[in-house]
């Protein structure tokens, strides 16, 4: 295979990104680069009700975020463009032409009303309920007579009789019956080209070698089979068929296929939580994939180093948001503390931590607990919780009302203590605090240290759960700490 392998991802631009959408790009990015070879990227933008400039400018934010490349396509080019459809109409029009010139398609002036009848009636014949055939012989009279009619036709292909067989490079070999594939359209009655006609184009002129699609489109092959021979018939591309490997469901909640209504299907929510796009990636690609053994933590070019179909499991696989979201944990405690703080810095600004211009202070404050946290969240959008209290004022500290309930009210001579021991030290490090509370609040007043630090903690940071106590108090400063506890004892008062 190696460099002639040449597969292609070609989403439509309607609606929000998702993530089955991600996992179909990530699968043929993830061969073609093990193959070391060519990863094509077409926008389907023929429906031009339900496409939108908006939507393709997500796909292109979404590939790129992922840290996902092509080859060719949008914005980057190639031999065989322009790769959105809507640029292509000319041709398809000249290959519907030479496919009815060549008989491989045909006029059906059927109306929508005579469709449904017949549909009835087959089904009340227990019948297959498809297309008939009614127009497939229609002599030069019979279409004039439509014509003078009013009847604006559209094109069908002409379906073959007998078996379609294939090898499925995921599930195997698989055959159709020809019988219950029926003769489909491919030009709407206003010359609109449909899916079944300008995809098989685009992959025979592109010169497609492998097709990696999702499972739901497995039903279309047999029709896109038989449009690749007749497209190699007529001389357009290189007479290549392309291998197909039908990727497995996502599985949402109730074992029901992922859906793009299901919100943990939208990729800006995993982007708005702060997942990381190596956690995410990571995530998609054991839907339906294995690295091998029981190896879950991989990068991107690990995945395409170790890619082979062979390891893909045709069974259906569960999107789990709990694993995603370890795994993004996993992610986020890999990460250099630098990186992981500029990455968290647009979580702090957007809930209003840091300000959209960070003073130098800020941002190294920032760098300096982020050693503190990394062990602690899972997503980026965690951080403003976590460090929230280092970057406001005093006075605008924020308590939690059932942790300043539950720890603040009687803890008086807790705090009054913890002023006194503080008010002493001679230097401000992490050490020195934390043996000072410890003597005054353990050994001092006999408590155990979650009564002893629980109401310091919530004075300190505003929430029960936070960093370290000690590290976050020198990071605070002397100054602020002070001045956070004797108002949390006038609280407690």
């Amino acid at each position: 295979m190696a460099e002639d392998v040449r597969v292609r991802f070609c989403p439509s631009p309607t609606g929000n990104p998702h993530v089955g959408m991600l996992r179909t790009a990530l699968f043929n990015w993830a061969f073609a680069r093990h193959c070391g070879g060519t990863f094509v990227f077409r926008i389907e933008d023929t429906d031009a009700e339900r496409d939108s400039e908006q939507s393709y400018q997500a796909l292109l934010t979404a590939l790129r975020w992922a840290g996902l490349d092509w080859d060719e396509g949008p914005e980057v080019g190639g031999p065989y463009g322009p790769y959105r459809q809507s640029e292509r109409m000319e041709i398809y029009r000249d290959v519907a032409d030479r496919l009815l010139a060549g008989g491989q398609a045909y006029r059906c002036y059927c109306s929508t009303a005579e469709l449904d009848q017949r549909r009835e009636q087959a089904k009340a014949e227990h019948r297959a309920p498809g297309y008939d055939g009614h127009c497939r012989q229609l002599t030069e009279v019979q279409q004039a007579d439509y014509q003078a009619e009013g009847r604006v036709p559209v094109l069908r292909m002409r379906m073959p009789d007998g078996e379609l067989r294939w090898h499925d490079l995921v599930r195997g070999e698989l055959s159709f019956d020809a019988a219950h594939v029926p003769d489909y359209v491919i030009v709407r009655g206003n010359g609109d080209p449909l899916y079944t006609l300008v995809n098989p184009v685009d992959d025979a002129l592109m010169r497609i070698t492998h097709v990696l699609r999702g499972e739901d489109l497995l039903s279309s092959t047999p029709r896109q089979l038989v449009m690749y021979d007749a497209l190699a018939e007529i001389g357009v591309g290189d007479g290549t068929t392309p291998a197909f490997g039908h990727l497995p469901y996502v599985m949402g909640e109730g074992n029901r296929k992922l859906s793009k209504r299901d919100p943990e299907s939208h990729l800006a929510m995993y982007r708005d939580h702060g997942y990381l796009p190596e956690g995410l990636v990571n995530y998609l690609a054991l839907l339906g994939w294995s690295i091998g053994g029981d190896r879950e933590f991989f990068s991107l070019a690990e995945m395409a180093e170790a890619f082979e179909l062979d390891r893909v499991n045709p069974n259906p696989a569960r999107f789990d948001l709990k694993k995603c979201r370890a795994i993004n944990g996993d992610w986020i405690r890999a990460l250099a503390p630098a990186d992981l703080a500029t990455r968290m810095v647009p979580f702090l600004q957007r809930d209003g931590a840091l300000p959209e211009q960070p003073t130098d202070r800020q941002r190294a404050l920032v760098i300096a607990a982020t050693p503190l946290v990394q062990e602690r969240i899972e997503t980026l959008d965690q951080a403003t919780g976590m460090l929230g209290f280092l970057l406001v004022s005093d006075a605008d500290l924020a308590m939690d009302p059932q942790d300043r309930e539950k720890l603040l009210v009687g803890s008086a001579e807790v705090l009054t203590a913890a002023i006194d021991a503080l008010q002493t030290l001679t230097e401000w490090t992490t050490t020195a605090i934390e043996a000072a509370l410890r003597a005054s609040l353990i050994d001092g007043l006999g408590l155990k240290p979650r009564q002893a630090f629980g109401a310091v903690r919530v004075a300190i940071t505003g929430r029960r759960v936070s960093p370290p106590l000690f590290e976050s108090m020198e990071l605070l400063g002397r100054e602020s700490s002070l001045t956070r506890l004797q108002s949390a004892r006038q609280l407690a008062e």
